[in-house]
């Protein structure tokens, strides 16, 4: 197995340390950062999912770099953005930190993508990622890392960036899901 693979694999093996910390109600107690409280385990769990969702950017920068691109890293890389993802909107609508309609959009966008992607590989065809599939990634890590880190640098200058973040991950995911089907329709055309 390749180092980008190997990459992957130990994003996918953070996912449930970092649901760990965020869910399991450890009493190590509360900071106040920066006018904000946050809970310890609530940092720890930010810091992991935040490398976590780096390894994406890092296996991929290898993959191509070396020219290490595999089928395994094909099918793992996908998958792993998609359970970190799940992980993290899942895990935050149970502590009632991130609204379920928004979790439902997202993730039924991401099964959608996923779904088409299927029905396309199965005749042949490979839908790249979009530059708009990879703003909507950012823009969820962005909106998953700013919640479970309490909104802090923001809440002391009354921002909602947090709540911000959320809206823009979700007019991303929306929009980046519709320009994947409008310029793979031809996909579900011919598979009918």
């Amino acid at each position: 197995m390749n180092v980008p693979n190997q990459i992957t694999i130990s994003r996918i093996f953070l996912i449930p340390i970092f649901m760990i910390f965020l869910l399991v109600p450890f009493s190590w107690g509360e900071w106040s950062l920066l006018g904000t409280v946050i809970p310890i385990s609530h940092f720890f769990a930010a810091v992991i999912f935040i490398i976590a969702a780096a390894t994406d950017w890092l296996d991929g920068y290898y993959a191509r770099k070396y020219n290490l691109v595999t089928n395994m890293g094909k099918f793992l890389d996908p998958l792993a953005d998609k359970l970190l993802i799940t992980a993290a909107f899942v895990s935050l609508v149970e502590l009632g930190l991130f609204p379920a309609w928004a979790a439902i959009l997202i993730l039924s966008r991401e099964f959608a993508v996923t779904g088409l992607r299927l029905v396309a590989a199965a005749d042949g065809d490979v839908i790249a990622a979009s530059k708009w599939g990879k703003w909507k990634t950012v823009s969820q890590i962005v909106a998953a890392s700013a919640l479970m880190l309490h909104n802090v640098l923001f809440e002391a200058l009354s921002i909602p960036f947090a709540t911000l973040m959320i809206y823009v991950a979700v007019i991303l995911t929306v929009f980046s899901g519709w320009d994947y089907f409008v310029k793979n329709k031809h996909v579900l055309t011919k598979s009918t």
